[in-house]
């Protein structure tokens, strides 16, 4: 009797699933949501503080009020920045790669808002607000520094980014990640411009 062959039943391959959204930029978005986080403590930290000092007075009386009004050139140069960015970003997503121009001045744009706030810093530290002079220094510093810290490191991704497009290889995931931290960055900066200015 002959032998049996055996039959090895049918078994389609597996169809490969495509992903909602790429490895970087779910990265990112989680980041995101950490850092978002990260300065709603810094929000609740600082209403509570001031909260608390309404009864005396805040800003401590030996102590400069912050330029709400010269920090609005600041905010506007940020928030431009951002715009110019979406531009870009939807622009390159629609397939056009021409976006170098558009994405060169998101980040001076930015260097321009971190370099108005450098400048703003040395007056206020020549006013005597240091982040050891009050409560109110160390928060400010400390609420603002985080999100200056942030700005130069989105900054510093525009660039490369720009460098990619330039070099052909600025991928849709590349610059999706990028702009996403740069739009967190632009986003939160409303909340802590009038919540620690006002």
């Amino acid at each position: 009797m002959a032998a049996r062959a055996s039959i090895i039943p049918f078994r389609p391959r597996p169809r490969k699933r495509k992903k909602l959204v790429s490895d970087a930029v779910l990265g990112m978005l989680l980041f995101v949501f950490v850092e978002i986080m990260l300065f709603a403590g810094f929000i609740s930290a600082f209403v509570i503080i001031k909260a608390r000092a309404i009864g005396s007075v805040w800003p401590p009386p030996n102590q400069p009020r912050l330029p709400f009004e010269e920090t609005a050139v600041n905010t506007t140069a940020l928030i431009a920045s951002g715009v110019v960015l979406l531009i870009a970003h939807r622009m390159f997503l629609k397939g056009n790669e021409s976006v170098r121009r558009l994405l060169v001045a998101a980040t001076l744009l930015g260097g321009m808002f971190v370099g108005l706030q450098g400048v703003e810093w040395l007056a206020l530290i020549r006013e005597g607000l240091t982040i050891t002079s009050s409560t109110y220094g160390a928060l400010f510093y400390t609420v603002i520094g985080a999100h200056a810290t942030h700005a130069v490191a989105a900054i510093l991704a525009l660039a490369w980014a720009t460098l990619r497009l330039a070099r052909g290889t600025l991928t849709r995931d590349v610059l999706s990640a990028v702009a996403i931290f740069w739009y967190f960055v632009v986003l939160v900066w409303p909340f802590l411009y009038f919540v620690v200015y006002l």
